[in-house]
Formats: C-alpha cells, structure tokens, sequence
C-alpha cells in the first residue's frame, strides 16, 4: 500500500503549475513547456478544445431568441447581463451570478469566463504596448509604488509575445504608443479617415489610428504552424473563432504547449490554496477541489505560475494560510488585495456628419479606430493625475420607412436607404490604486467548493469624475472642430469591473514593504511563486492591458526556467 501511495504522489508531481488556463495562463504553459518542464495546468471551469465553438457557424434565424437573452435569465443574472458580449450566441462561456456568488461591498460586476481558455475566448482583442512613460508614471506622479521595471525591460518580450500572437496595426511613431511587430493594418472608414486628418491639422499632439488588435490580417509561417488562418471580418469573435484568425489560448498557446508532450492540462480544477512548506521555506504544491466530486487533491512542483485571472488570484492567495503566513501567502505586510483598480469606461460621446453622402462601408472590421492618451503625458497639465485613451468609430446609418403594409412594408424593411454618418467614442481612463480600493475573504460565507466567497470593496473617486468631465469636454472640443453636429455625451453610471480590466492586489514593486512581487514576478517572501496575470499590475495605464500580461508572462516563465537550471528554484 505504501509503494501504491508513492506512486501516486509521483503521479501528481510536476516541474511546473500553472493556476488557470486563459490569456497568461496559456502563455506560462506555452514558454514553460517549450523549455523542457513537465508542466500542470489547472483550470477551474470545463475543457474546452479549440473548435469547441457551438453557435459559431450558426445564422441568426436559428436562434431561438434571435440572439437576445430571456427576460428570466436577465432577472437571475444582473450582473453577468450587463455585459455586452452576454447574448445568446456566446452566453454558454460566461459565468452565471447564481452559480458563482461574491459579496459587493461596494457595486461591482465581476464578469468571469470558467473554461478552458476562459476570458481569451470572450476578449475584445485590442492589444497596445505600454510606454515609458507608463512605466514611470507612479514614481513621476506621486501615486501607487514605483514599478520595479521600465520599457527596456519588457519590450523584447512584447515583441517575442507579438510575433507569436499576430498583431495587426500601423507603425504610428507616437512616443506614448511604442510601435511593435505588426502585420497589416486594417483600414479606418472615410470619415475615420477625415475625422485623423482633422486632428492632425488642429490637434497634433491627438493623434487618430487605426486600433491595433490580435487578428490575423496575413499569417505568417508561425500562425500556419499554430494552425491557424486568416481573419474573415465575421466580427463573430465572441462566439470562438473557427478560422483560429484572433488569438486564443484555445486556438494557440494551450495547443503548442500540448505538442510539446509536456503539457498535462486538468479542467474542473477550483483551486483551494498553495501548499507551503515551512522548512523548506518554499511553496512545494497545490490544493485542488474537484469542481465534479468535490475531492480535495493534492499536487506538487518545483514552482508555481498564479494566473487565475486578478480576483481569483488574490482569492487564491489569501486563502493559501499556513503558521508562516497566516494572512495570505507572501502577505507579511499586509497589502495583499488592497490597491485594486481598473478602468473606466463610464464616458461617451455621439455626434453626427453630414458629408461623404457618397460613401458607405462594407463589411464587419472587427476593430475601430483609437485615440491614444493625450493628457498629462510629457507634463503634468490637469487637475487630475494621469490621463486616458480613447476609442473612434464612424458607421453610415440606415433609414427604414414604415409608413407601408404589407409587401411595401417587407420592401421598404429589406431595403433600408443610408442615413448620416454616425461617430462615437468611449473612454478608457486610468484609474488611480488606492489601499481602500481592496478584495478580501468573506469570514463566514463559502462557494459549494468550500472556498470562502469573495468580498470586494472598489470605488471610483474624484480623480474619475474629474478625469470623465475633462474627456467630455476634450472630445466635445474635438468633434466640434472636425463639423459634427448634435453633438451628445453621456455617463453610463456603470459600476467598477464591467471594464473587464480589473488589476492589482498583489502589485509589483521594489520594496518588499509596499509591495508583494520583485521584478521577475516572484512574491519577494516565496521565490517560487510567479504572479503574472492582472494581479500583478501596480499601476493600469490606459491601454488594454492583456498583450502586457503576455509579455510579462512570457519574461517571467524564461526567467523561471533559467533559475530551475541553475538550481535557485
């Protein structure tokens, strides 16, 4: 019997964990795998394999509702159904409120993807560099921590990561929008286009772009060999891509770490804790629940990537107590799952222009343009800390008359005539860390699993306000100029999280006393443990934040690798 009980911890003994499965997730498994170790994944959610995509090829009269969610469902699902993406053809890869519930403290829609794969099935695919001046932004400005690195330190793996990955886009020359490994751009609209040479003549230190996004405009020789092909502009996106056309962990990484035979992946894993050895003074393992049987399980290895995606991940942490750590794993100053921020979304503005009558679009680009931040860049110039991006896109509207009966009616619906063009943006404003800003276990309630549910306290606060009013009037200023008329905005009063950008907790920094990870991701009290996914970030930027979890993921997990030869680890 005992010989039966060495081989089944053997079993379960690894070189390398990997919590969660989705967008640096996938990245570990992929860098880890490709350098030799045996590697684990462990995905709380069900498998999905690339191709698993069931309403994918399905056309909208074959919906029952029409693509729309029930009422009923709605009602169950508050949270969950503000999302814009949570329709019916993609509602089978999100979370639903009911069977995962977490405490508001303060209102905050936590959307979550349980799969293989998880939320880089569902993501918006805009992917941006961030920029010294990003980097710098904490220690300049006077909030957060300083980061512990700068551009020079990332940018070879931004490049490593984009190769990879497929990013198409200009190269643009903005110093606060480093340019990357692109391949060709997609085309912004005639007014897109008008709208960019209007700031360029009024506003030049506004620049107007094309966005930069995952998607395969012309693959490269490593895309074939990932399997993957060209992007179609079925705009689909969201229901899983057939084609593999954007990046996935499910059409990418998951896969070439499987080729590489060191690849075991388990679904239906919820991560209880990280096992911690307190004379070895090391992580040595994790506790798993079996999402199906509810078995507590044990596995084991020499190091261990957190990429559970921020939340899951801070949750992860407090609960990994031992008599070392007894308020979260690496936590002895106290700051794990505090300095939480995020994104915000809250602004838009609508306009209407009357020219290019002549013109119209076709086709479904699955991106828009993008309007790189332009406040307090090289100074310091608001009232406010910090500034934000935006987003542009025009459409030719369409105009149906239905003053008819019958087969005018059918008619005039069938063959709408073009409207004016319509213009709107939305912000992406960099919110500021702050330690009342936090998650933290609920002492009494727990999930079916036996974790304790998550309890989360986030905010906006002046800072926002100030922020949302000057992108109202910089952006009202800007259209006014180009010769947009009925000129709208407008505050949706979202709460917190449905940016889907949520990011700290366990922040980078170089003081051990503020912070809770080194340069290298490592928590600075458990060097075997490697923190890359949104948890990590000490600061937020304004760029969408997932090539950067890449990048980072990517940096880290050859540094582990390296360590491991060298028997640090």
């Amino acid at each position: 019997m005992a010989n039966v009980n060495i081989d089944s911890k053997n079993d379960r003994t690894f070189d390398a964990i990997v919590i969660g499965s989705g967008m640096s997730g996938g990245w570990a498994a992929k860098e880890l795998t490709e350098n030799g170790l045996k590697t684990l994944v462990l995905e709380r959610g069900r498998d999905v394999k690339h191709g698993d995509y069931p309403t994918t090829n399905m056309m909208p009269w074959e919906f029952k509702h029409r693509g729309e969610i029930p009422l009923e469902v709605q009602e169950e699902n508050p949270v969950i159904s503000r999302c814009y993406a949570f329709k019916e053809d993609a509602q089978h890869f999100f979370v639903k409120d009911t069977e995962h519930p977490y405490v508001q403290e303060k209102p905050f829609d936590w959307i979550r993807g349980y799969q293989v794969g998880g939320k880089s099935l569902l993501w918006a695919r805009h992917t941006q560099r961030w920029s010294e001046y990003d980097f710098e932004g904490p220690a300049r400005d006077g909030f957060a921590v300083d980061w512990p690195i700068r551009y020079e330190d990332i940018a070879p793996w931004y490049s490593h990561v984009e190769k990879f990955v497929g990013i198409s886009g200009n190269e643009d020359g903005i110093p606060q929008l480093p340019d990357g490994e692109f391949l060709p751009p997609m085309e912004l609209s005639c007014v897109e286009k008008y709208f960019k040479k209007q700031m360029a003549e009024q506003y030049p230190e506004r620049p107007v772009i094309i966005a930069r996004c995952a998607h395969l405009t012309e693959p490269q020789p490593i895309h074939l060999k990932q399997g993957r092909g060209k992007c179609l502009h079925r705009n689909l996106c969201q229901r899983g891509c057939p084609f593999g056309a954007y990046f996935s962990s499910n059409s990418s990484t998951i896969p070439w770490a499987r080729d590489t035979g060191n690849l075991t992946l388990r679904p239906h894993s919820v991560v209880h804790s990280i096992i911690y050895d307190e004379d070895k003074g090391r992580a040595t393992g994790v506790r798993v629940v079996d999402a199906n049987s509810k078995e507590m399980i044990e596995y084991y290895g020499r190091t261990i990537f957190v990429n559970a995606s921020a939340l899951n991940t801070n949750m992860i942490l407090l609960n990994s107590t031992s008599n070392r750590f007894p308020n979260g794993l690496g936590n002895d100053n106290g700051l794990l799952g505090k300095y939480v921020a995020f994104h915000n979304y809250r602004g838009r503005i609508s306009a209407e222009y009357e020219g290019f009558m002549d013109k119209t679009t076709s086709g479904r680009r699955p991106t828009s343009g993008y309007i790189p931040r332009f406040r307090n860049v090289f100074s310091q110039e608001t009232d406010f800390l910090r500034g934000y991006a935006a987003g542009f896109s025009a459409h030719r509207s369409s105009q149906r008359d239905t003053d008819h009966l019958g087969a005018s009616l059918k008619e005039s619906l069938l063959n709408p005539e073009p409207g004016p063009w319509r213009v709107g943006s939305h912000i992406m404003g960099e919110t500021i860390p702050k330690e009342s800003n936090y998650v933290s276990l609920h002492p009494d309630k727990k999930d079916e699993w036996g974790m304790p549910q998550l309890n989360v306290s986030v905010d906006y606060d002046d800072n926002d306000e100030k922020m949302l009013e000057d992108f109202f009037v910089q952006l009202s200023e800007m259209y006014e100029s180009a010769g947009f008329k009925n000129i709208r905005t407008s505050d949706s009063e979202q709460a917190p999280g449905l940016d889907i950008h949520e990011m700290g907790g366990v922040r980078m920094g170089k003081d051990p006393e503020t912070s809770l990870l080194n340069k290298w991701n490592q928590l600075h009290k458990c060097q075997n443990v490697f923190v890359t996914d949104g948890a990590c970030m000490t600061s937020t930027g304004t760029q969408n934040p997932s090539l950067t979890y890449m990048a980072l993921t990517a940096r880290s997990a050859n540094y582990a690798v390296e360590e491991m030869k060298k028997g640090n680890l």
